[in-house]
C-alpha cells in the first residue's frame, strides 16, 4: 500500500468514527442526557393593567447577555411581585424547557415566542419534567441547584401570553417547569452544560408528581404522594398539598 493509499485509508476511518461520534451524541441528546442554558432570563416587576385592575408582576422575563449571579435565592437584577407565592428558598430559580415551546407556539397560535415568554428564569434544552426528580442536583455553571417541586401557574401566566385560559391549558399538559432551590451560589450564562450531579433514589419525576396530584385519571395517585412525602428535598407547599389530599385518601 502506498502513502496516499495509507492516508486516504486512514481519513475513511476517521471519518466513519466521526460519523459515529457526531450519531451518538445525538442519541445522548435525545435521552436527555445533554441538557444545555439556552438563556438566561430576569425582569423586575412591573405595573400592568388586566381586566379593569392595575396588577404588578415580574412574570416579563427578558433575556440577558453574558454570565449572571444567583445570590440570596435569586438572580441579580430579577424579582418578583408576590413574595408569598413567588420566590424564596423552593421557589428561588424557574426553570422551563426550551423544547416545550414550539407546542405552544402552535397552541397559542403564536409563531416565535420569545425566551422567558413563561416567566421562567432559565430556558434548557433537553430539560423534560419526566426525567427531573425531587432532590435530584444539578450542576449549572459554577451553581450547584436542587430540584424542589413542580410549578403551579397563577393567573399572572395569562397577562403573559395575553390569554386569560393559559393556566388551565398549562396545567392540563403536565408540563409546568421546575422550581430549584440554591444549594451553591454561583453564576450561570447562555450556553452553560446542565448536568445531574446527583439523581435522587426516590425517582419521583415532577412531572408524575404534578400529573399524580391534577389528573384525575391517574392510576393510584395515593402511592405517589405517599412516596413523595418521605423524599426530604419535597419543597413545603408541596407537603402540604399531598398531606392534605392523604388525610382525605382523594
Amino acid at each position: 500500500m502506498n502513502l496516499t493509499n495509507s492516508v486516504e485509508s486512514i481519513g475513511n476511518v476517521f471519518e466513519k468514527q466521526f460519523i459515529k461520534f457526531t450519531a451518538y451524541s445525538l442519541f445522548l441528546e435525545r435521552l436527555n442526557i445533554f441538557m444545555k442554558v439556552k438563556s438566561v432570563n430576569v425582569s423586575t416587576p412591573v405595573e400592568v393593567q388586566y381586566l379593569g385592575k392595575t396588577i404588578t408582576t415580574g412574570i416579563f422575563k427578558k433575556p440577558i447577555l453574558g454570565s449572571v449571579a444567583i445570590k440570596d435565592n435569586n438572580f441579580i437584577g430579577d424579582g418578583q411581585a408576590d413574595l408569598i407565592s413567588h420566590g424564596g428558598v423552593d421557589k428561588a430559580i424557574y426553570a422551563f424547557s426550551l423544547d416545550h415551546y414550539a407546542f405552544w407556539e402552535k397552541t397559542l397560535d403564536s409563531p416565535g415566542l420569545p425566551l422567558g415568554t413563561f416567566g421562567e428564569n432559565l430556558t434548557i434544552s433537553n430539560f423534560e419534567e419526566s426525567n427531573l426528580h425531587i432532590g435530584d442536583h444539578l450542576s449549572i455553571g459554577s451553581c450547584l441547584l436542587e430540584v424542589s417541586q413542580p410549578r403551579i401557574p397563577c393567573f399572572k401566566l395569562g397577562i403573559a401570553v395575553n390569554n386569560k385560559k393559559m393556566p388551565k391549558l398549562f396545567m392540563k399538559n403536565f408540563e409546568t417547569g421546575v422550581y430549584l432551590r440554591v444549594i451553591n451560589e454561583g453564576e450561570v450564562e447562555a450556553g452553560d452544560d446542565v448536568v445531574v450531579a446527583y439523581k435522587d433514589p426516590s425517582q419521583i419525576s415532577i412531572k408524575r408528581l404534578f400529573q399524580a396530584y391534577y389528573d384525575k385519571t391517574f392510576d393510584r395517585p395515593l402511592e405517589v404522594f405517599e412516596q413523595a412525602l418521605l423524599v426530604p428535598a419535597l419543597a413545603d407547599e408541596w407537603r402540604q398539598h399531598l398531606s392534605m389530599r392523604l388525610s382525605k385518601r382523594v
